[in-house]
């Protein structure tokens, strides 16, 4: 959900200040093994991972470990290409699976167990896993629908405030989503569906919006910053569409990326279309640094890199005691009540659900 830039944010927006975009596969040193001797520690991702050079360079200075990072597209196929190279990983430590994905991953072992320290910090409801440690919760944020204030002022139309809404006759043609099948945000939106309408009402519901015109692509950069008309990309694009499936968070960061800055976001969420996501890393089975890579966990835990993140990723921290920036509590405030799924229900019903979908709604 990592969101920084000119805003790319899941996690929901850009590339942050300081950013460094690591292209390398993996440690350039030569000795690392399941010892993990090497200097170098890698670490896979979406493309939405961010953060402060500064911060990253004191980690890097207090623990001697150097960090690569590969990004390996939207968190759906980050997650699936991780699992299909599982026997010889790209990196040590994979960051970005979400509660969408989780048990995919798990059931598939990608993960080794690691009780990272200061765990126990962690806000309690954010962890899983506690018998095996194989996940570490990172951050979370609320997928929600977004929509451009000005297209809707300007038609006299008010914003669509609920799921039931987006499948009214006066916004037919205006929301555009992504591939439940390969985009994180995308496949938390449909699981939003099915959480409000149930196992035998979301179809419907789909059959509904799909009929009202929804647009589905690949992946959340292309429906953000291309297609979605409220967005500083999509404004440059001439994007089309006035409402999009992305974060919560994704409003502050279009005033923070903006020059000048704007006294109120240009872009709103419709509080009733959220669905909660929590994004977790892992130490990669088969990683040929382990040590590095526990290393590289603790750290994304600690209270400076969780203080960071929240501007770099347009994320919440899940660490008690971190803080979370005056914008977003004024432009993107977490939802009060949004929808929820057991990770058991969703490991029991995401891949037929999915499946379903995509007959359903792209073909």
């Amino acid at each position: 959900m990592n969101k920084k830039k000119t805003i790319t944010a899941v996690v929901a927006v850009g590339v942050g200040l300081g950013l460094v975009t690591l292209s390398a596969c993996g440690s350039t040193d030569s000795g690392s093994g399941s010892g993990g001797d090497s200097k170098t520690v890698t670490l896979v991702s979406h493309d939405s991972f961010a953060y402060s050079k500064d911060v990253l360079s004191a980690f890097e200075k207090e623990s001697g470990y150097t960090v690569k990072v590969l990004k390996d597209g939207d968190a759906g196929q980050a997650v699936n290409k991780a699992i299909l190279t599982k026997d010889n990983p790209q990196g040590d430590v994979f960051f970005g699976v979400d509660n969408t994905l989780l048990s995919r991953a798990l059931d598939n072992g990608l993960f080794q167990s690691y009780d990272a320290k200061g765990s126990d910090q962690i806000l309690p409801e954010y962890r899983v896993d506690q018998d095996k440690h194989r996940v570490t919760p990172i951050d979370t944020g609320d997928i929600c629908v977004n929509y451009d204030k000005a297209y809707f002022s300007e038609h006299k139309l008010t914003p669509p405030r609920s799921f039931d809404d987006l499948i009214k006759p006066e916004y037919k043609n205006l929301l555009v989503t992504e591939n439940a099948s390969t985009s994180s945000p995308g496949l938390g939106f449909l699981l939003g569906t099915a959480a409000k309408y149930g196992d035998d009402g979301w179809q419907d519901y789909w059959t509904k919006l799909k009929a009202n015109g929804v647009e589905v692509v690949d992946g959340w950069e292309q429906a953000y910053n291309e297609d979605f008309s409220g967005s500083a990309g999509g404004k440059k694009a001439k994007a089309d569409r006035p409402l999009v499936v992305s974060y919560a968070s994704s409003p502050p960061a279009e005033v923070i990326y903006a020059d000048p800055k704007p006294t109120t976001a240009p872009t709103g969420v419709a509080t009733g279309t959220c669905f909660r996501q929590v994004e977790y890393a892992g130490l990669l089975s088969n990683a040929k640094n382990t040590k590095g890579g526990e290393a590289l966990i603790d750290f994304l835990i600690t209270k400076q890199f969780q203080d960071d993140m929240p501007l770099n990723m347009f994320v919440y921290p899940v660490v008690e005691g971190a803080k979370v920036p005056t914008e977003f509590t004024e432009f993107g405030p977490q939802a009060k009540d949004p929808e929820t799924m057991a990770p058991t229900k969703i490991a029991e019903n995401r891949d037929q659900w999915v499946k379903s979908w995509t007959s359903l709604v792209l073909k």
